[in-house]
């Protein structure tokens, strides 16, 4: 079904693209505060861009409020409620209002936090990463409201800001008050679409373990000169280390690393080589890069979605500045992070990134591993009546069936939501797949505040239409 064909003709849809202009100007507004969760100085920014949400879900009609951290020095959750009647269903709608850092700064065209429009596109940190996309989703409350005058099922809405920096707040919340977000279903946008126009449904998401390893030669810098030959070095101490975790090309060393990991069915194998996916366009257009390294033996979905990973993100130490300066050093960092595949437990694996460290140290370098998030995967259900409602809402934002796949990144909340909560999730996303996600320059399309807003709007009334039927899934 195509988008003109009867979708048009729909007082939401209808609304939402009336709608959009002012729902860009908004967006505009909160991609303007650079709510940077993991530095400390953007902590009041945090904390404004949380209002400006909670004040615009009071004005649309659903009551909320920003509610501290239970957690010292946490960052606050907006939480809203809106009960129509005790007999329908409860929804709850997911997204985080916190933003990356945008380093580097010289890589963007413009400003991170001057959101710049250029045709359909607006350009600014956190534009799809999630406040493009969570926006859309709370102007699908809107649209539905401002259409109908009333909601078909109970809403309950969580917006936290500890998501892109490994925060627990969520969680703690959760722990605390269990019945405060409690429903029948659930609704996330922090993905994308597969391709432009082929929406997705994610069966599955990967966990992580992110970790600082810290290597210590001697007490104090060294000459190379005097002392090259004889002084251990830490920069060359955590290469050999990280090299000995995941050789180049190759598969992680970690002792018992892959004994909890299944390669997926056949029919769901099958399904992703049916995708349509372009493997040269995908390393020309998002990669940009000569190659597409990794495990032997897998397609590229699967090492994608279904294979763990280990990745290193950054080595601190020595001198890095412009000319020479042959120093030994006596201190150096790597950061590093493990990416997970359903039944793999991060705690196990901290575990045996432990032993292979302490295996692999060379001596004279005492080493510390830190890990600072440990997060696991998660699998969704993929025969409950809550996921067809989702393809049915896709389908009617975006006017095809959506594509179900598996997500390569990682959600904690969909830990808590799904796992903790036991509530069935259907998680999406409306970003593009080149939207540079963490990366100079991200974007949102912003014809997707429409599509996104009636697929939400068409996810709740098709959990209504399921009513008791969605507690019996």
């Amino acid at each position: 079904m195509s988008q003109g064909d009867g979708v048009g003709r729909d007082p939401v849809r209808a609304y939402a693209e009336r709608a959009r202009e002012s729902w860009t100007k908004a967006l505009v507004e909160w991609l303007r505060i650079p709510s940077v969760s993991a530095l400390p100085e953007h902590a009041a920014d945090c904390a404004a861009a949380a209002a400006w949400a909670a004040g615009r879900l009071d004005a649309m009609g659903v009551p909320a409020q920003v509610v501290p951290a239970p957690n010292a020095g946490g960052l606050p959750l907006v939480v809203a409620r809106r009960d129509e009647d005790p007999a329908l269903a409860t929804v709850l709608l997911y997204g985080h209002y916190d933003v990356q850092p945008a380093d580097p700064l010289d890589q963007w065209t413009s400003p991170p936090f001057a959101p710049r429009i250029v045709g359909d596109d607006v350009f600014a940190r956190g534009a799809d990463d999630n406040k493009g996309q969570c926006w859309a989703v709370l102007c699908g409350v809107a649209a539905l409201l401002g259409a109908e005058g009333r909601l078909p099922v109970n809403l309950r809405v969580v917006l936290e800001g500890e998501e892109e920096c490994g925060g627990h707040a969520l969680a703690d919340l959760v722990a605390a008050d269990p019945d405060r977000l409690r429903a029948d279903a659930a609704w996330a946008a922090d993905g994308s679409l597969f391709t432009p126009g082929l929406p997705a449904i994610y069966t599955a998401t990967r966990g992580i373990v992110y970790a600082e390893l810290e290597a210590c030669g001697g007490e104090t810098d060294l000459h190379s000169g005097m002392y090259g030959g004889a002084a251990p070095n830490p920069l060359l101490a955590l290469c050999h280390v990280l090299a000995g975790c995941k050789p180049w090309n190759g598969a992680v060393t970690l002792p018992g690393f892959y004994d909890h990991v299944q390669r997926p069915a056949a029919d769901e194998l099958a399904a992703w080589a049916a995708l349509p996916f372009d493997e040269a366009a995908y390393q020309r257009d998002e990669v940009r890069a000569p190659a597409l390294p990794g495990e032997h033996g897998y397609t590229l979905l699967e090492r994608l979605w279904a294979r763990p990973t280990f990745e290193v993100h950054g080595i601190v130490g020595g001198f890095v500045g412009a000319g020479a300066k042959t120093v030994i050093p006596s201190r150096a960092v790597a950061k590093i992070s493990l990416r997970l595949v359903p039944d793999q437990d991060p705690m196990e694996v901290v575990r045996a990134l432990e032993e292979r460290v302490n295996f692999l140290r060379p001596e004279g370098v005492t080493l510390t591993l830190r890990a600072l998030e440990a997060e696991p995967p998660v699998r969704l259900p993929t025969d409950h009546p809550v996921l067809d409602a989702g393809r049915r809402a896709l389908s009617a934002g975006f006017g095809r069936e959506p594509a179900l796949v598996r997500m390569g990144g990682s959600l904690p909340a969909l830990a808590v939501i799904a796992k903790v909560l036991g509530i069935p999730t259907v998680m999406t996303g409306f970003g593009l797949p080149d939207d540079r996600l963490h990366a100079p320059d991200e974007k949102f399309h912003l014809p997707h505040l429409v599509h996104g807003a009636v697929a939400t709007a068409a996810f709740l009334r098709e959990v209504g239409r399921l009513g008791a039927r969605v507690r019996l899934g």
